[in-house]
């Protein structure tokens, strides 16, 4: 198998999360309407010529009951095909995600099928999106040039981003941090690019294979999982022991774990691929294996068990990791005990009953960072709706609350408030617009209404519809 580390094409849509991410046992869709279908055909159906035969010798009242039981044997047939059809049992059957809405992809693929034509624009998007995913060609973390510490090139190697050499000392060691200033070194090693890579192309191919059924997708979503996650001779290591290192300080830090957040996408991804004949058990069981043992690398390594312990964005979206982990790997009391945890733990320490975050507004980037960490709060509610937590209505007694984080960012967004915190490089009030496009799920009020109603309306094309069922919204 050939790698391109590099092929790749930026008409793809990146992970909001990176800039800005079923059961095998269940027998799938198709499989389920054919059984069905085999089972009402062998019903015995009656026969014309003989029902008339029968009628004529009859009284005219036996002749009309009669008529009215058969009338109902074929319509109770009927019922049956149309119910075991695999074309309805598609339409009723939930994708296992639990980032996206399953109930918002089922209505949106009914309404798709039933001549909708208010998503064409999106899906001729996301299928033009599609078949450029398919010229992607697999990658993996052997292909990088540097060999970690370990001197296996199967572990996850990256620099950190904000560190440069040292002027002032021979050869720059140790590297010195200028926050929000990215050092172009860290491109020498690919891992982390090849990451987003595959990341956004499985994201993109799986979503087409759901709405369109078309098995060319599954099939490339799938060499691309295998290769990164399964082929012994490509898969990586289920840990990040070396990403995110500091020349001259360390090999590896935590912090690197901000790096694999775009994996809880590749989890509702493999749910969307569920049913295809590309996808296989073994693929289930494999994915399903690498990541019971990366959550436990998570749990119990020291890098991981930093990042845990990180009072700022890095603590939310190792949150929004490991309770997406627990559900695919079907561990609903950790997954639940993360999100519980994180009303104290993340909302409470990190808004203050303002809405402002300290901890993000000290960077460089502060709108970005901002941002960044209501998002990861905002998907982490998001994962909570699988477990009855709801972060969404959360609120401390002070006041301090996801609404509130929003509220305060809000009059920056949409040019009300002028922004007085540093921000490195331009500064995008539209980067909040998806927040608050998603959180009008949960705040119905006539006050977030109307902060709503002043977004402008989402493109025709937008593949936000198609998530979310909006159609000509």
């Amino acid at each position: 198998m050939k790698f391109h580390p590099y092929k790749t094409d930026a008409a793809l849509p990146l992970d909001a999360r990176k800039g800005l991410a079923f059961p095998s046992a269940i027998l799938s869709i198709q499989q389920r309407g054919h059984a069905s279908l085999q089972i009402v055909e062998a019903e015995p159906l009656p026969k014309s010529r003989s029902t008339l035969t029968e009628t004529r010798s009859l009284s005219a009242h036996q002749a009309v009951e009669l008529q009215r039981v058969y009338s109902l044997r074929w319509a109770a047939i009927a019922i049956l095909v149309l119910i075991s059809s695999p074309l309805l049992g598609q339409q009723q059957k939930a994708p296992r995600v639990f980032l996206l809405n399953p109930q918002k992809l089922v209505e949106t693929k009914q309404r798709i099928q039933s001549g909708d034509k208010t998503f064409d624009a999106a899906l001729a998007k996301l299928e033009a999106d599609a078949r450029k995913a398919l010229q992607q060609e697999p990658v993996s973390v052997t292909t990088k040039g540097p060999t970690p510490p370990s001197g296996d090139k199967h572990d996850y190697m990256s620099q950190a981003p904000y560190f440069w050499p040292d002027p002032a000392k021979p050869k720059g060691l140790p590297y010195i941090r200028r926050d929000g200033e990215r050092n172009p070194e860290l491109n020498k090693i690919t891992d982390h690019h090849t990451l987003d890579l595959m990341e956004a192309a499985v994201r993109t191919l799986s979503l087409a294979f759901y709405f369109k059924s078309d098995e060319v997708y599954a099939g490339k979503a799938t060499q691309l999982l295998r290769a990164w996650f399964l082929d012994p001779a490509t898969r990586m290591n289920p840990n990040l022991e070396y990403a995110q290192f500091i020349p001259g300080v360390n090999t590896g830090r935590g912090i690197g774990l901000i790096e694999t957040r775009g994996l809880a996408d590749v989890v509702d991804a493999i749910g969307l691929l569920a049913g295809s004949k590309s996808w296989t058990a073994a693929d289930q069981r494999g994915l399903e294996d690498w990541y019971a043992k990366f959550l436990q690398w998570m749990q119990e390594s020291k890098n991981g068990r930093e990042e845990n312990a990180a009072k700022n964005n890095h603590g939310t979206y190792y949150d929004l990791q490991a309770t997406s982990f627990a559900l695919f790997i079907d561990k609903k009391d950790l997954a639940r005990q993360i999100v519980e945890t994180a009303k104290q733990k993340r909302i409470a320490l990190q808004i203050e009953p303002d809405g402002s975050q300290p901890l993000e507004l000290a960077r460089t980037k502060a709108w970005s960072y901002s941002n960044g960490n209501l998002d990861g709060l905002m998907w982490l509610a998001r994962l909570g709706e699988n477990v009855g937590v709801d972060l969404w209505s959360y609120q401390t007694k002070d006041g301090r609350s996801i609404r509130r984080a929003l509220e305060y960012l809000y009059p920056f967004a949409v040019g009300d408030g002028k922004w007085s915190y540093q921000q490195l490089g331009e500064f995008e009030g539209r980067s909040l617009f998806p927040l608050v496009r998603r959180a009008a799920a949960h705040y119905q009020d006539g006050k977030f209404k109307a902060e709503q109603s002043r977004l402008p309306k989402l493109d025709p094309s937008d593949r936000e519809r198609l998530l979310t069922a909006q159609g000509n919204a």
